[in-house]
């Protein structure tokens, strides 16, 4: 008589059997495509408690167990001023899926509460902060975040539309603040319906981002309030419809980028004109030029 799966063997068992054509090979496409994962790293994973930080890490367990070019991984897990109850179900959702965190607190919530003008921006970058600054001091060369591919064609679509700039968000980044550190994106080309799906088949609730500018947005009745990102999910929804494609298109226009149609450019954060190389026909400057 076979022995009765544990719900941590069946969430990963899903991750390679059930959804292996929309979780697991996208995901392996993401790391080989970009070179995320090399021998010998030490990647924080980086466990916010919501499903796509917890999806991550559960196949950044498995890429572990099957590889050939051996890495070594933390799950770091900050605590930003959850109340007791988030806190518990970040704790209880990762001892039911076999990921050993590592916990650590700040008092995120509490700053950014008190600050009107973008409390997601400052929040999202006081969050990298503390863990780029946890990550480093527990010997990790690279932290992993769980930002997939619908945030990748939201991201780029924000910036057009309220941020005045053709933007998209990269694959992988070197840290500006934390020399010898990188950010990487495992989940880059994985879509989020996915991610969804997985979590119900395995019947997980997870956190959602748990700070009171959420559920005023759950508050309002129209699961956008005043949330431009959650504007630009249901906008995607309804373009859809007409077009099944249009996410597919944006995604391959910013690996395509032709700057030479661009009237006005900026590399390395230095400002070009379509000018400064149109007579020349020179090419862009060379690496490293107007590094900030």
């Amino acid at each position: 008589m076979s022995r009765e799966l544990t719900p941590q063997e069946i969430a990963e068992r899903s991750l390679i059997k059930t959804y292996r054509k929309t979780l697991w090979n996208p995901f392996i496409a993401a790391v080989k495509r970009y070179e995320l994962v090399s021998p010998g790293d030490h990647i924080a994973v980086c466990v916010s408690g919501g499903k796509d930080s917890m999806a991550l890490a559960k196949l950044m367990q498995e890429l572990q167990r099957h590889t050939d070019r051996p890495f070594f991984l933390t799950f770091l897990a900050m605590d930003p001023g959850y109340n007791p109850a988030n806190r518990r179900l970040l704790e209880e959702n990762a001892a039911r899926l076999g990921v050993p965190l590592t916990v650590f607190e700040s008092n995120i919530f509490d700053v950014t509460t008190q600050v009107e003008k973008n409390p997601c921006y400052l929040c999202a970058r006081m969050r990298r902060g503390f863990l780029y600054a946890q990550a480093q001091k527990l010997g990790c060369n690279k932290i992993a975040l769980g930002h997939h591919f619908s945030d990748v064609i939201e991201t780029t679509l924000l910036g057009l539309f309220y941020g005045a700039q053709l933007q998209a968000m990269p694959p992988k980044l070197h840290s500006r603040n934390f020399p010898g550190m990188e950010l990487i994106r495992p989940l880059y080309c994985v879509h989020e319906d996915a991610i969804v799906a997985w979590k119900n088949y395995n019947q997980l609730r997870f956190l959602q981002c748990a700070c009171r500018f959420t559920e005023a947005r759950d508050a309002s009745g129209d699961g956008v309030g005043d949330s431009k990102r959650q504007e630009i999910k249901v906008l995607l929804r309804q373009l859809k419809r007409e077009n099944p494609n249009i996410e597919k298109s944006i995604f391959r226009a910013i690996h395509g980028v032709q700057l030479d149609t661009f009237p006005g450019f900026k590399y390395r954060g230095a400002a070009y004109s379509l000018l400064d190389v149109y007579n020349s026909g020179a090419a862009l400057p060379q690496d490293g030029a107007g590094q900030e």
